[in-house]
């Protein structure tokens, strides 16, 4: 494209030529080069026909799924009022404005002046034949000022600009699924600590009806005092066991109180269901497609700033180009303000003008190096979000399948349990067996219903975390 002014030059003029000729072709088509580096950057495995450009999915209230009226009201609260979504969202005006004040640069600028001018002269210099002079006039005029994006420098920032406010849109997103998690998360182990209260309550009291049978047999002489010691040792380790989990309640109430953006003791009257719900079991099978990948707003916002990145770098390398531009003014001059509004006081002026800059010591050479260097950053970091997304889903799914496992087991081993203390205790009563077989059963009784809680409790919440690592479901 260049082929004709060079040939057509004086010699010394063709190394000018040349160089501008190069340095032009550099910025308008280097930015393809860049593009193509960033997609050889991504592994195999996780590409798909195209992993840049993604659409953002429908959102999904997942939570609804539990069938929790309580919990919907709370994740509600904590999406309206919550400090941090507050920020994230006022950080999506504040990058809307900068995308908005980068494109208005594409647009001409205009000024309204008007003013009065008295000016006197020195009667002391030869230029005015040592004479005094006064002059003095009134203006008006309008003045305009474009630069005109003519290699897309301009374009190139505004695309940079708006790419980034795409990305605080998504990390906005990406906060809310957290804020929505962290609640479901909170709800469900207040719950589950509230079970775990109740389980010991009812073991306390299931204890001391063993206690007044264990006394009765002494004070008839059918058992020894070592028999009501043991038994009184249970159920006050039994009793010892609630106030840690108590405190973990206390925890529970106050983290919801900060999600949902209010004061703990506003959480005094909050009242949770001493009980989990049903456990939620569906098949989990879902791989890792990229188009589930999509789903999490993070890697979107990831992708949106790697992108942004780009475009900076493209206008980083068209900074060496000249830039063109045109002013102008159009306004009425007069020394008698009443003169003002006539044609012969109109006066105009227009200067158009290009200006190059040939040498500022390699600032825009180093200033292309930390854009390459920032966008190079941003490779990594969408790399390194994509490899985490994958392995949180590939840990919440092990571990929920698992869990799930767990509690058909640990169902069966309490039923089985309760039968073996009954059994024990009725035994005992007829003075067939030995006090330590109920204390065992007793021990061993609580220690599952313990833990079935907890897997229950657990069960939910590993399930919150896939949810979560899903970008909002499946």
């Amino acid at each position: 494209m260049f082929y004709y002014a060079y040939e057509k030059q004086f010699p010394m003029k063709r190394l000018a030529t040349a160089i501008v000729a190069a340095t032009i072709y550099i910025a308008l088509f280097g930015q393809e080069k860049e593009i193509k580096y960033i997609a050889e950057r991504l592994p195999d495995s996780w590409s798909c026909d195209n992993m840049f450009g993604q659409e953002s999915p429908t959102d999904e209230l997942w939570w609804r799924r539990f069938e929790d009226s309580q919990l919907d009201s709370l994740i509600g609260i904590a999406c309206e009022r919550n400090y941090s979504a507050i920020a994230a969202m006022e950080n999506i005006r504040k990058a809307k404005a900068a995308w908005r004040q980068q494109q208005s640069s594409l647009f001409p600028s205009f000024d309204v002046n008007a003013g009065w001018q008295r000016n006197k002269s020195s009667g002391n210099i030869a230029v005015t034949d040592y004479h005094e002079s006064w002059s003095g006039y009134f203006d008006a005029n309008l003045t305009m000022s474009w630069e005109i994006d003519l290699f897309g420098k301009i374009i190139k920032r505004s695309q940079a600009q708006k790419k980034l406010y795409i990305a605080s849109e998504e990390e906005y997103r990406a906060l809310l699924t957290t804020i929505c998690a962290s609640v479901a998360t909170s709800y469900f182990s207040l719950r589950m600590s509230l079970a775990e209260v109740k389980v010991l309550k009812e073991n306390a009291a299931s204890q001391m009806e063993i206690i007044k049978l264990v006394e009765a047999r002494y004070n008839s002489g059918l058992a020894s005092k070592l028999d009501v010691s043991q038994a009184r040792s249970v159920y006050y380790s039994t009793l010892a066991s609630i106030p840690p989990i108590e405190a973990n309640i206390l925890k529970y109430r106050n983290t919801l109180a900060t999600l949902i953006a209010t004061y703990p003791q506003e959480m005094n009257n909050f009242i949770c269901e001493p009980q989990l719900p049903t456990v939620y079991i569906e098949p989990i099978n879902i791989g890792i497609p990229a188009g589930i990948m999509r789903r999490r707003p993070d890697i979107r916002a990831s992708e949106k700033q790697v992108e942004a990145y780009a475009a900076e770098l493209g206008a980083s390398k068209r900074d060496w180009l000249p830039s063109i531009y045109i002013n102008g003014s159009l306004g009425f001059e007069s020394e008698r303000i009443k003169d003002i509004p006539r044609s012969q006081s109109l006066a105009w002026q227009i200067t158009p003008g290009i200006s190059w800059n040939i040498f500022d010591g390699g600032s825009d050479t180093y200033a292309i190096r930390e854009a390459k260097a920032q966008l190079n950053q941003s490779i990594a970091s969408f790399n390194n979000t994509v490899l985490t997304a994958v392995q949180e889903v590939e840990n919440a799914m092990a571990l929920y399948r698992n869990s799930v496992a767990q509690i058909i087991a640990l169902r069966e081993t309490v039923n089985r349990n309760r039968e073996t203390l009954q059994l024990s205790i009725e035994l005992y009563r007829q003075g067939l067996t030995e006090f330590q077989n109920v204390l065992d059963a007793q021990r061993t009784l609580l220690n599952y219903e313990e833990t079935l809680v907890q897997a229950q409790g657990n069960s939910l919440i590993t399930l919150i975390q896939l949810y979560k690592a899903l970008g909002g479901g499946w």
